[in-house]
């Protein structure tokens, strides 16, 4: 008999708190591969904090933002641009 979606949810949702203790001691452990140890930094941190949103990017794909930061720096003059 095949479980349900939410059966298979609450499974694995049980097991979560073992499941982070083993991805902080792959993290701290420095053994482990350089790789495996930013995997499990990274999956740390997106379960604590959630992933990261990609930045608002104006038309030629850099942030825009940082390109009116860019301008002004370059010309001071022209600040409200």
């Amino acid at each position: 008999m095949s479980k349900t979606v939410t059966e298979i949810r609450a499974l694995a949702r049980s097991h979560s708190v073992a499941a982070l203790r083993v991805l902080v001691g792959v993290m701290r452990n420095v053994d482990a591969t350089p790789a495996a140890r930013v995997a499990a930094a990274n999956a740390v941190l997106d379960r604590g904090w959630g992933k990261p949103r990609p930045a608002d990017n104006d038309d030629a794909g850099t942030p825009g933002q940082i390109n009116k930061i860019e301008r002004c720096i370059v010309d001071p003059e022209n600040s409200h641009s």
